[in-house]
């Protein structure tokens, strides 16, 4: 069966189509119906199934694979390198279960996990989906109001955390931003559970915080059976981020999110049982939850948990070669990164992908923000392998448009993620009137007919009014999810991300997509990387902002050669978009803030320029690019 025909059986006869794809996990109890969706926009996978997150991940590869490597963890950190087999990895994990239920942890409770990229918390995630209990990771450093949120909304029976993680050798100390936390939340944690890694000053407070250490002594060698939950109970939560009002806690089911993760393991990234699986996100965040953690252990894979920067070495010396010196050593099939981090290697001397031998590498898939094509086509040139773009969100919880190799082969198209994935009814409807747009390169809000497949959020943990009002409301006149991003679909069916359709800007009447002006600046060959915002303006409502990262600095080192190269740059946008969508000002700064896992935070660059609270900037990788913007645009 070709692609095109395994996608409209998805469709039509998701019955057929998802029972077939839920023989990749074991059920302790077989389901009963397939796809409930009575209840629309809600739809329930696999009811009448029980099945268990932990079991599949770990449990069922011990008999078969309980020697081979699982979890492989690499920190540049601290200069560690330790694998744990599947039998291994099943004792620790049975371990901190018994250490859960220790401290009053029980099936449905929630336990919050404010952690590092260290075992320990892959234990700790793994050990809650085995009791029944519901994991809620919040990105290890997040700043305290920030958390202290998440811990209101998800009512934590307990918390594990750590000292401190580690970035670029630089300690971050966990314990004061998670003791302020837990001050000011209204919901106080009865239990703390914590890891010292004697990286930084942890006091402890009496009564109420418990170290790991002993109780993993104590606890070692403890047997905790799976215990086996409904297939539509929730697995995990994960907030979204924003810089207003409050987070939303994406909910996320058992039976449908494992059989997706092991659909899409074959399916989207080439992975076969016994190979490994190298991903250089974060737990904080859905791809660590999706593909550091739970698809590959469940396809039978190791994965890499890796802490650290793709330029430093295992000793904390300079290493541009690193990730791929483990491409090698591991035998790594599939990679997963962003394309913020194949830029920084482009920095770096091209020699260094020429060091080790990635013969056995299938892929390299990018998600996080759009792949620009001159990005793309370096990557792909130095590494003679298909590059593979991806979309999805938080809320989806896997790829909704990439393509998949694993069905059938099809090429990749610099600049478009792809097609949508088995499950996903993809359209483009017109923002004004819900118009389905069906030419062929026409603008529209991406959106996604119910019912939403298998491992999508089942809803807003504890709020299913936020859940129907946010996003299926937004289109006039139809009962749609919006992904709140604008889109093309070209002749092929390929679809192109122009940007949020919360990122629309209004110039005197115009309204310009960020998204159009940034291609276009990023088309000049002086041009990295860039970000455009709108910002505030008396005359004309907003103008563009454009803030723009050279490839080589020294082109607008003096003030004539910077006014010169914004001259240059303002007709790139004339030419291609009309005077209309030319910023009022092109910036130049050494970089843009982002998050670790690559994302450009437009949203703190607009409050900067406008003289606004940033919010939360704990997630930002380069406070100095904060500070470069806010002296930049603060100078005039």
């Amino acid at each position: 069966m070709g692609y095109a025909e395994l996608h409209h059986q998805s469709l039509v006869d998701r019955d057929t189509y998802w029972a077939e794809q839920a023989r990749r996990i074991d059920w302790h109890t077989p389901f009963t119906r397939v796809c409930n969706h009575d209840n629309p926009p809600f739809t329930r996978w696999f009811e009448g199934g029980t099945t268990n997150l932990c079991h599949n991940a770990v449990d069922r590869h011990v008999a078969t694979r309980g020697e081979q490597n699982a979890l492989v963890w690499v920190s540049t950190e601290v200069g560690i390198e330790k694998a744990y087999s599947f039998r291994e990895l099943q004792a620790e994990v049975m371990t901190m279960a018994a250490i859960l239920q220790a401290q009053g942890v029980q099936q449905g409770d929630r336990v919050l996990i404010y952690m590092p990229m260290i075992p320990e918390a892959v234990f700790a995630m793994l050990a809650c989906t085995r009791i029944g209990a519901i994991h809620s990771v919040v990105f290890g450093g997040f700043a305290s109001v920030s958390l202290a949120q998440r811990i209101e909304d998800a009512q934590p029976t307990l918390v594990v955390s750590a000292d401190a993680g580690s970035r670029s050798g630089k300690v971050v100390a966990y314990k004061p931003l998670l003791d302020e936390a837990l001050r000011l939340s209204a919901h106080k944690v009865p239990k703390v559970l914590l890891v010292d890694r004697g990286l930084a000053p942890m006091p402890r407070t009496e009564g109420r915080d418990v170290d790991y250490a002993p109780l993993r002594e104590q606890h070692q060698g403890a047997q905790v059976p799976v215990v086996w939950l409904e297939s539509t109970a929730i697995s995990y939560t994960i907030y979204t981020s924003g810089t207003t009002g409050r987070p939303k806690g994406v909910q996320r089911d058992t039976g449908g999110y494992a059989v997706a993760l092991a659909a899409s393991m074959e399916q989207i990234f080439l992975g076969k049982p016994g190979e490994t699986y190298f991903s250089t996100s974060d737990i904080g965040w859905v791809v660590g939850h999706s593909y550091i953690v739970y698809g590959p252990l469940i396809h039978g894979m190791a994965t890499i948990l890796y802490e650290g920067l793709p330029t430093r070495g295992l000793n904390g010396e300079p290493d541009p070669a690193i990730w791929w010196r483990l491409v090698e050593k591991y035998k790594v099939t599939a990679m997963f990164s962003a394309p913020t981090a194949v830029r920084v290697l482009k920095k770096q001397d091209p020699a260094a992908l020429k060091q080790h031998d990635l013969s056995s590498l299938r892929a390299l898939f990018l998600a996080g923000e759009p792949l620009d094509e001159p990005t793309g086509r370096w990557i792909a040139d130095a590494l003679g392998v298909p590059i593979i773009d991806n979309y999805w969100q938080t809320e989806s919880g896997w790829p909704i448009l990439t393509i998949a190799n694993g069905v059938e082969r099809k090429e990749s198209r610099f600049g478009s993620p792809g097609i949508p994935m088995p499950g996903y009814d993809v359209k483009l409807l017109d923002e004004q009137t819900g118009e389905a747009l069906t030419q062929p390169n026409q603008k529209g809000v991406l959106v996604i007919e119910g019912p939403l497949p298998p491992g999508f959020m089942q809803t807003v943990w504890r709020d299913d009014a936020r859940f129907v009002n946010t996003y299926w409301k937004s289109v006039p006149g139809k009962m749609v999810y919006s992904t709140f991003d604008w889109g093309i679909r070209d002749a092929d069916g390929y679809y192109f991300i122009l940007g949020r359709t919360d990122d629309v800007i209004n110039v005197a009447g115009h309204r310009l997509g960020t998204r159009e002006i940034e291609e276009s600046l990023s088309s000049h060959a002086a041009v990295a990387e860039v970000a455009v915002v709108g910002v505030a303006d008396t005359l004309k409502g907003q103008v563009a902002m454009a803030f723009v990262v050279l490839k080589d600095p020294g082109l607008a080192a003096t003030p004539a050669g910077a006014l010169a190269l914004e001259g240059e740059l303002m007709k790139v946008v004339d030419t291609q978009l009309g005077a209309v969508a030319r910023p009022a000002r092109v910036r130049f700064v050494t970089a843009l803030p982002k998050t670790r896992s690559g994302k450009t935070l437009r949203r703190v660059i607009q409050a900067l320029c406008e003289g606004r609270d940033a919010g939360d900037l704990s997630t930002v990788e380069d406070p100095g690019a904060v500070q470069q913007i806010r002296e930049l645009f603060s100078a005039g």
